[in-house]
């Protein structure tokens, strides 16, 4: 990749001409702006789409393989795939190993900016080895303005290693050419204050992370239809969530409801089964365990047996 001295030219440090009286605008008018600004992001998320399908499929196939998933930024781009990461243990019941997002500067760059970390490659090339990516992994390297050197080592280091790489961008291929089995190009055009990438960047970035999660979880069995039956019951309000779950979906009353939860363990899939097919706990986790966790396809299988 070429050595860029000036960014002037990139998308995401344009001047947006839909926005040059910024300053001057009334309240309402500058509310109306936003508005009309952030309708991009839907646009560049639908033009997308044939990368973002690639990039479900090949983290499904990676984390069913015993890969893990890591996302990896800086400033804003990384603390949206801190983020995604982090919500992916409470909604899907997943290991905090499973999906993890690396930020320049640690955790501390969560909340102080760190954006004079994001300059130093050997640090994104340190990360991977820290965190010891092998083969079965995949990396996504999230970088608005494309050419984060951060980023750029991370994915270059982890591709020595033999794993998959994903790169989100919001700059042209044409603009800046990256190596990576996944690019994701996602244009929204010039902020309208201009260069700062965590507006509509950094939406459409969280959309597309929203997007790869789901999508993979819902492909590793982790929901039933809409219903997030791998959700960690580890509050009040995921409680009441999972006894809703297992009243809709089982007719039954609210105390029905919590004796099966907490004959299941407190796991919505595993109580589901029971109440469908009869199975006592252990049975249930044998059979859906048989059935890579998919709770239709164990249902489907144990009416056709």
């Amino acid at each position: 990749m070429k050595n860029f001295e000036s960014r002037g030219h990139l998308l995401t440090e344009q001047v947006n001409p839909n926005s040059r009286d910024l300053d001057s605008l009334s309240t309402l008018e500058f509310v109306d702006l936003f508005n009309r600004e952030d309708a991009q992001t839907l646009a560049a998320i639908a033009a997308a789409r044939q990368e973002l399908a690639a990039a479900i499929d090949l983290i499904h196939g990676a984390l069913e393989k015993g890969g893990r998933l890591f996302y990896l930024g800086a400033g804003t781009s990384g603390r949206l795939g801190v983020l995604d990461a982090a919500e992916c243990p409470p909604t899907f019941c997943t290991s905090p190993e499973l999906v993890q997002g690396i930020i320049a500067g640690g955790a501390g760059a969560l909340v102080r900016s760190s954006e004079d970390l994001e300059d130093r490659a050997e640090d994104g090339e340190t990360a991977i080895a820290h965190h010891q990516i092998h083969d079965l992994d995949v990396v996504v390297g999230i970088t608005a303005g494309g050419t984060t050197p951060f980023v750029l080592g991370a994915l270059a280091a982890a591709r020595a290693r033999g794993a998959k790489t994903i790169y989100i961008a919001c700059v042209p291929a044409e603009q800046v050419q990256v190596e990576a089995d996944v690019d994701i190009r996602l244009l929204v055009g010039p902020e309208i204050l201009a260069g700062s990438t965590r507006l509509k960047a950094g939406t459409v970035t969280k959309m597309a992370l929203n997007i790869l999660s789901t999508g993979v979880m819902v492909k590793l069995g982790k929901v039933y239809g809409n219903r997030m039956v791998d959700v960690a019951v580890t509050n009040s309000k995921l409680r009441d969530r999972s006894l809703r779950i297992l009243e809709e979906l089982t007719d039954l009353d609210r105390a029905a409801a919590n004796e099966l939860l907490e004959r299941s363990g407190k796991r919505v899939k595993l109580a589901l089964l029971m109440h469908w097919t009869g199975l006592d706990p252990q049975a249930g986790e044998q059979w859906l365990a048989s059935h890579k966790g998919h709770l239709r396809a164990a249902i489907e299988a144990m009416d056709n047996g």
